[in-house]
């Protein structure tokens, strides 16, 4: 395919309130988009978000936007919705997501009683960033408050030593937990699999790719990963990853990065190429105050896939 033109579009997206990571807080986040062109009339989209919190650097989100928007093209070329292309497989038309709650200290039962009745079965919750005992206690106190049929999925972003770590898992025993991500500062294989033999529920590794070698999907010490598609470079390295996890049975979920309504949808046809039937946390365009292009709907808990072939993108820029 021909490649007539390409140009960088640069945005600045304010949040409704800030984003917290272990490394702080920001309230907008940057980017840019990357506009190709076709000799065939074809515009293939892709968006750049760096971001070190998430160990997203400026060169695997660069590597991440121009796969993505050479992949819308060849999607649109062959008139198939990125994630039919991806899979090989009849496309998806929605995918489950959780909803994104911030640190559980803020969360209270009213907004629990919220997202039962948008529709979601899953919510999530930063924990880490209090003191155990504490966060312990609100767990508790949200799970008593939890509607029916609703579970939490937790996220500690590598908060805990070993003694929190353990902790925090025995105090979970009988709850409704899903699964919690990253309970290790210094995870090891070693760790994690004691941990995970203590836990009724999954426990995942999202940002310490660094244990992800032959030894890891030999022998997995935890029971899921968490694929964000800009931190491995892009989409296919991403498809790799995700069908080697499977095929060690190792349970995938794609997240976002925060990334613009353009890299929120890679990530989303992502997910319904490698793991349709799971939930994923992809429900954080409402985090924007404005967007850079129209974004996917969520209806009842299910994000709505475009059914046009590629990606999908609308831009709101000319």
């Amino acid at each position: 395919m021909k490649i007539v033109a390409a140009d960088w579009q640069p945005y600045a997206l304010p949040l409704k309130r800030p984003w917290r990571t272990s490394r702080g807080e920001f309230d907008q986040r940057e980017g840019r988009l990357l506009r190709l062109q076709s000799a065939d009339g074809l515009t293939g989209w892709g968006d750049c978000a760096p971001l070190p919190e998430f160990g997203i650097s400026e060169a695997s989100a660069t590597a991440f936007a121009e796969e993505c928007a050479h992949l819308d093209l060849i999607a649109q070329q062959a008139g198939l919705p990125l994630n039919a292309w991806l899979s090989g497989e009849p496309p998806e038309s929605n995918l489950t997501v959780n909803r994104n709650f911030g640190p559980i200290l803020k969360c209270s039962p009213d907004a629990l009683a919220d997202a039962a009745d948008a529709g979601f079965s899953l919510l999530k919750l930063k924990v880490g960033a209090a003191q155990v005992n504490d966060e312990i206690a609100a767990l508790h106190h949200l799970a008593g408050a939890l509607p029916s049929g609703l579970s939490l999925r937790l996220d500690a972003n590598r908060a805990w030593n070993f003694a929190e770590a353990q902790s925090f898992i025995a105090a979970c025993a009988g709850l409704p937990i899903e699964g919690l991500e990253e309970p290790l500062a210094e995870p090891t294989p070693d760790l994690l699999q004691k941990l995970q033999s203590t836990a009724a529920f999954p426990l995942a590794i999202d940002e310490s790719i660094h244990l992800l070698d032959a030894h890891f999907f030999r022998h997995p010490p935890v029971r899921r990963i968490v694929i964000k598609p800009a931190r491995h470079g892009g989409l296919l390295a991403s498809v790799e990853l995700a069908l080697r996890a499977r095929a060690s049975g190792i349970e995938v979920i794609i997240t976002s990065s925060l990334e613009s309504a353009c890299g929120l949808l890679a990530c989303a046809h992502l997910a319904a190429s490698v793991a349709p039937d799971a939930v994923h946390g992809l429900a954080t365009a409402d985090w924007f105050t404005e967007d850079t292009g129209s974004t996917p709907a969520i209806v009842g808990g299910q994000l709505q896939l475009p059914s046009s072939p590629g990606l999908g993108f609308q831009s709101r820029q000319p």
